[in-house]
């Protein structure tokens, strides 16, 4: 350290500036230009701050106080020390030594060996181990130095700073609380009395109870009835938090009115579980209480359960009913048979509700018989009136609770309820009615679903789960097609792994069949026989899915293997027939590596929350409106021709941009700079608009946060959002919280593999007129005609022209429809086999083999069981001698010209040399290995993946530029592709040259035409080259989508807001590739609002600097 300090006070940082400056200007290789960026940038911080470069080194070691590094006598005359003294120990002992050996004038070896080690022990008081090895104790485990103390979950920060034990708390196992208000908790006595101790001593002082503190404390420890009486008149309104660890969001802490119960659990109201992740099997809650005025209002304003009854996360009510009280519902709104058949004009018609229970009293009614009812509403004027309806006694009773309003009409009760409608009708009460009025009705909800749940006595028997009869015949069809797919292999028609797709394939299928046959035979309803209980269970959304139902009464399937393959032999049985013992083995599998994932899958979880926090905390709401132009365009989203989500749920509670016109009639439906409300929202879906252009926060101009109009609608109080709101955190814990039940890997239910059968054709979703987008088809020797583009779609429009599906149809695809065609929905539009890609001529002529060398690059591979060949080509095994070598097949067409298609290794080839070929005929197939259940990352490390901005493995190469694909010459282990552009006026067109490793599939021919963003190799694409081609908004398209298909899969809602703020924060650097005027240096990465801020500073005529954006993983944006 002597040294360093020594040269460190050589250095003046002004003029070492001006040299770097100079040697900048100088040089040209970028590894050196990288290095002196480096140095000048910390140069010029030294010479702003006015500190040396010396002061950098400490003459001096501080020494941290005793109570933090505590020396304990133990008995037996030892003592227990902590590591720091150790470490503080060994640096005085060789400090005091290396002074002697400076008196004692010691030869210079020894000064320095000494020197050497001083060095060392103050190295390792700081940070033990990061130089060398880490010193150890007596017991053989490192110390714990300086910096151990306080990094991690159990170091200084986080145990002891911002993780207190904190004052006047106590934790209690919960209990159920259902005959409590939404706004309240049931406190056990024992607990509020130590809670609540200075206020009652207080009041007891007060009341002249007790003259002294002493005297207070002596009546509340021996608890005379007094203090029972003041300890009511404490706790009235005086609210207290309850929190249930994880918090994983900002609903995971509430406040609630207690309410003194006897016992010792807490009581929790059954409407608020959902927020807090909370069942009642044991879990633990703990009780905090505000002190202060000001605190106590707070809770009360902010954090009462009864002011959170939106979710943040997507808007939806959080406060919904779940399992019984959805059950007792559905049963009161349940549509029997007999209703269906019953003849309106014969139904029993009645005036109030007290008519209906004297009928059902004397037993001449049943809660689900058809009968007419007036009853009161309210018309558009706001003026009561009365109405007819048909309906049951039991809808009527649900009926009583609903909120008069002209918008809330009896048909939102009037049907067979199941949780998601429930959740809608407590949507609409809220959006039209206000806070007060729907929380009063989902507790009363909530009373009526508990009653007649226990009243109609749902039970579940064994013979409720019913095995289709069908069942038998499905598998032995599948068996009898798995026998033919052998057959097949064995005569040689198809390799082995395309055996192994088409059986797994065929067993996904029958599972379905079964499932589906099952799920008919359980909600069949005949008259006189009640509903099945176990299907009202499913279907209402209390308990069970179609999936578990399948496992019990259907068949269990296709089961994974550890390593994600899919083992081909299905488990035909299912839980109510009992497993075979095999069938018991092959399951135990999946079933224990859903166990080990679920907890790995928590502690991942978090930690993406954490960082997801970190990087958007600053993200605040810092004004109501920054006036920019740009904005976002959003359409709906499809996937294979079906909409996943629509155009009014995307742009639901966010701002328009521009004004929104009536494609048909041209009217305005909607002006610029307006919060798109629901109603607006239903007008524009219900026009046909198909896209919008809306703000967004990745297009804000206000400087640090964001402002009101680009973020739109606060999702928890369905208003326009406050400035000082702290969107950022409110987005990370949105997007982390269903962390958990996103899966660790792509597959298992139960360990069930969830591999659909591949998808091998396209059907349509929707009446409509066809019409093909970049066509290019031939017919092949059989007439029908093929596709031959890489991106052909069809698309499918209604009678006024306007788009309602798109589907990707892949290269080779058999097209079944044509141009100007009109289908009707499920008519299939074109087919392909899933399993291989072919490679298809588009001229007819003579076939010739190029560099197809027997041995070399092409193989005679004979199949041991069928003992069929195939020409197979593959790589050659000596590379030096073979590099040249380029396999390929030449064309000769009838008019000459010659066409190259180059082979890819484990092609298989379709043609003899010198044979002859139609336009249309596959030349050759490459069979995809799709029996892997394909190693996506899915689920949690996917989400990631995506947010660290990781490069995938194995991911595409995109074209920068639009042109023509040419193969260059190869080089070395890569084929070289280069992408031609047109000639633009008289300057020569700059081709672009890609590398890609020969055993990769390249996914475009030798003269495809090519647009900028196009894949050339197949893969997942990769973040930072969307930014760099397509710019921001095509980047934040893709993350939004990627992310929510994730979410999509689990069926979690997330509003695309969320994920919007985080990829801001992605996208705040920029790197400067123009330093123009200013100091700055191209390369270097900064704030974009800083590169603004050094070209304000310029003078008027000023070269300004010029960056780029760049998009930063979240780790490393929250750390810049």
């Amino acid at each position: 350290a002597e040294a360093v300090k020594q040269m460190l006070s050589g250095i003046d940082s002004g003029k070492e500036a001006v040299r770097l400056r100079a040697d900048l200007k100088e040089t040209t290789s970028e590894a050196k230009r990288k290095k002196l960026v480096k140095r000048l940038k910390l140069i010029e911080a030294f010479a702003e701050s006015g500190a040396r470069p010396d002061w950098m080194i400490l003459n001096v070691v501080p020494v941290i106080p005793p109570e933090l590094r505590p020396l304990v006598p133990l008995d037996g005359g030892r003592f227990a020390t902590s590591d720091l003294n150790d470490l503080y120990r060994r640096v005085i002992n060789r400090n005091n030594r290396l002074k002697r050996l400076i008196e004692l004038r010691a030869p210079d070896i020894i000064v320095r060996n000494e020197k050497r080690m001083l060095q060392e022990a103050v190295d390792a008081l700081f940070d033990n181990g990061r130089r060398g090895r880490a010193i150890t104790g007596a017991n053989k485990r490192p110390l714990k130095s300086l910096s151990d103390m306080l990094k991690g979950k159990q170091g200084r920060f986080r145990q002891n700073l911002l993780g207190k034990r904190v004052d006047y708390s106590g934790r209690s196992v919960i209990v159920v609380g259902p005959e409590m208000k939404l706004h309240q908790c049931g406190l056990p006595k024992k607990m509020a009395l130590e809670l609540f101790k200075p206020f009652i001593y207080s009041k007891l002082e007060k009341y002249g109870h007790a003259t002294t503190i002493k005297a207070a404390k002596r009546m509340v420890e021996k608890e005379r009835p007094e203090v029972w009486d003041i300890l009511e008149e404490v706790i009235r309104e005086h609210p207290v938090m309850l929190n249930r660890a994880p918090t994983l969001h900002r609903l995971g802490i509430q406040a609630f009115e207690p309410v003194l119960v006897e016992g010792k659990a807490i009581q929790l109201h059954p409407l608020v579980c959902t927020a807090f992740n909370a069942d009642f099997d044991g879990d633990q809650m703990a009780v905090h209480v505000p002190l202060s005025l000001e605190a106590q209002l707070e809770a009360r304003v902010l954090m009462m359960s009864t002011n959170n009854i939106l979710s943040p996360a997507n808007g939806k009510p959080i406060i919904v009913p779940s399992q019984d009280i959805v059950l007792g519902l559905y049963y009161l709104s349940l549509e029997t048979p007999e209703y269906r058949v019953a003849d309106e004009q014969k139904a029993p018609a009645f005036s109030t509700m007290g008519e209906i229970e004297q009928a059902m009293a004397a037993g001449a009614l049943q809660l689900h018989t058809k009968i007419r009812m007036r009853r009161q509403t309210m018309d558009r004027d706001g003026k009561l009136v009365m109405e007819r309806v048909v309906t049951t006694p039991g809808r009527v009773m649900m009926g009583q609770l609903l909120p008069l309003h002209p918008q809330l009409p009896y048909s939102l009760i009037n049907r067979q309820l199941t949780k998601k409608s429930i959740s809608d009708v407590i949507d609409a009460v809220y959006r039209h009615c206000g806070q007060k009025e729907s929380v009063i009705f989902a507790d009363r909800l909530m009373g009526i679903g508990f009653r007649q749940a226990a009243k109609a006595g749902i039970s579940f028997g064994k013979d409720d789960m019913m095995i289709p009869a069908e069942k038998t015949g499905m598998i032995a069809k599948t068996k009898t097609e798995v026998k033919e797919f052998e057959q097949q292999y064995l005569d040689g028609l198809i390799t082995a792994g395309e055996r192994y797709n088409k059986v797994v394939d065929a067993w996904s299928r029958c599972t379905e069949e079964v499932a589906q046959a099952m799920m008919k035979e359980i909600s069949r309803q005949e008259i006189g026989r009640p509903t099945n209980s176990v299907w009202m269970m499913s279907h209402s959304g209390a308990r069970g899915s179609p999936a578990q139902m399948r496992q019990l009464a259907g068949m269990r399937g296709l089961m994974a293997k550890p390593s994600g393959e899919i083992i081909e032999q299905p488990i035909i049985s299912n839980f109510k027939e009992g497993l075979t013992v095999l069938e018991y083995f092959n399951s135990t599998h999946g079933a224990r590596k859903g166990l080990a994932d679920t907890a790995l899958k928590t502690a991942n979880s978090g930690y993406l929350t954490r960082r997801l926090v970190d990087v958007a905390q600053d993200c605040i709401i810092v004004m109501n409106d920054c006036g920019t132009e740009r904005g976002i365009t959003v359409r709906p989203v499809m996937d294979g021709g079906e909409v996943i989500s629509s155009l009014s749920e995307r742009i639901l509670g966010r701002v328009s941009q521009r004004d929104v016109v009536d494609p048909a009639t041209g009217e305005v439906l909607m002006v610029r700079n307006k919060l798109i409300e629901e109603p607006d929202a239903e007008r524009i879906e219900a026009a046909g608009v198909e896209e919008m252009y809306i703000r967004s926060v990745l297009t804000c101009d206000a400087g640090v946060g964001v402002c009101g109009h680009c973020y739109g609608r606060d999702l928890a109080r369905g208003t326009p959002v406050n400035v000082g709101e702290a969107v950022g955190v409110i987005a990370a814990q949105s997007i982390g919280e269903p962390g958990t039940q996103l899966t660790m890997r792509t597959f298992h239910i139960g360990g069930a593999a969830q591999r659909g059968a591949e998808q091998s054709a396209v059907e349509a979703t929707n009446d409509g007129t066809v019409k093909i987008a970049n066509r290019n088809v031939v017919a092949n020797s059989a007439g029908a005609p093929v596709v031959m583009s890489r991106n052909c779609e069809i698309v499918l429009a209604d009678v006024a022209g306007r788009e309602r599906a798109r589907y990707r149809v892949p290269y080779g695809a058999r097209l079944l429809v044509d141009e100007g065609a009109t289908v009707a929905r499920g008519q299939k539009l074109a087919e392909w086999d899933p399993f291989t890609l072919p490679i298809i001529t588009e001229r007819s002529g003579l076939v010739e083999f190029a560099d197809l060398i027997e041995a070399v690059t092409l193989y005679e591979e004979t199949d041991p069981v069928t003992g069929l060949t195939s020409k197979v080509v593959r790589e050659p095994i000596d590379k030096a001698r073979n590099a040249n070598l380029r396999p390929r097949l030449l064309l000769k067409s009838e008019d000459g010209q010659v066409q190259q298609y180059f082979l890819q290794p484990a092609s298989v080839l379709n043609i003899e040399n010198h044979g002859t070929v139609k336009a249309g005929d596959v030349l050759a197939r490459l069979p995809r290995e799709s029996s892997k259940t394909r190693d996506i990352t899915g689920g949690l490390p996917r989400v990631a993946e995506l947010f660290e901005a990781r490069r995938p493995k194995d991911h595409a190469i995109i074209s920068e530029i639009d042109g023509r694909v040419e193969f260059g010459k190869d080089y070395k282990a890569k084929r070289r592709i280069v992408v031609v552009p047109e000639q633009q006026g008289d300057e020569a067109p700059v081709p672009r040259e890609y590398l890609v490793p020969k055993g990769k599939h390249v996914s475009v021919q030798e003269g495809d035409y090519v647009k900028a963003g196009d894949p050339l190799v197949d893969g997942p694409r990769v973040p930072h080259d969307i930014l760099r081609v397509l710019g921001v908004e095509q980047l934040a398209n893709y993350l939004v989508n990627e992310i929510q298909d994730v979410y999509r899969l689990q069926g979690v809602k997330i509003n695309d807001k969320h994920i919007e703020v985080i990829v801001r924060q992605m996208l705040q650097k920029v790197e400067i590739t123009e330093g123009g005027d200013t100091t700055l240096l191209p390369g270097e990465q900064l704030d974009y609002l800083e590169m603004m801020e050094y070209n304000a500073k310029l003078p008027k005529n000023g070269k300004h600097a010029e960056g780029r954006p760049v998009l930063l993983g979240i780790t490393k944006a929250s750390l810049q």
